[in-house]
């Protein structure tokens, strides 16, 4: 499912927000800028409200944030559904006990890392992250909440980039997009 098909006003202005980057990180990359978006305080509070309106009385018990941008955009998800916010990091980034998962991303390869005991089984869980490409952190973020026995009930995401098809890699599970990227 995605918003933008939805013909919402609110995304035309969270999608003009957004700032496209040639070749960065690297070279080919078209880097989509959230940070932009962020300094638009009308368009950012629209973003999170599209989400919170989703995902409000589904009795998600869990917003699981991708580092780092699905720390901007969980966190307020959460508080707003009355749910917990866990952040799925990158190596060495959390004391403590950590299960980990591997993945391969659009430039490289990567892990995230939960903390042992931060989901318990058998609950409801929604994974937030900026953008999918490849789906390859998305899938991550899945096994790593699958493995303790919580259900992921969706994947959001700001943007989605279709070109890379990451929406097929995720076997089926529900995939909430705002605004897609196409290049021209």
């Amino acid at each position: 499912m995605s918003a933008y098909k939805d013909q919402d006003t609110r995304l035309h202005g969270i999608k003009t927000k957004i700032r496209v980057v040639p070749n960065f990180p690297k070279s080919g990359i078209m880097f989509q800028d959230i940070t932009t978006l962020l300094l638009d305080p009308k368009a950012f509070k629209d973003t999170i409200d599209l989400f919170v309106e989703r995902y409000k009385g589904k009795n998600i018990s869990v917003v699981a944030g991708i580092e780092a941008r699905g720390f901007i955009f969980g966190p307020p998800i959460a508080l707003a559904i009355r749910a917990k916010f866990v952040p799925l990091r990158k190596p060495k980034k959390l004391p403590g006990k950590v299960i980990s998962q591997e993945y391969i991303l659009e430039y490289g390869r990567d892990c995230l890392e939960m903390h042992v005991g931060a989901v318990e089984p058998g609950e409801r869980a929604l994974v937030v992250d900026d953008l999918i490409a490849t789906g390859g952190t998305l899938c991550a973020a899945m096994d790593l909440l699958e493995r303790v026995g919580a259900e992921v009930v969706e994947c959001a995401c700001v943007i989605e980039l279709p070109e890379l098809k990451g929406r097929e890699r995720l076997n089926g599970k529900p995939l909430y997009v705002l605004v897609e990227y196409v290049e021209i």
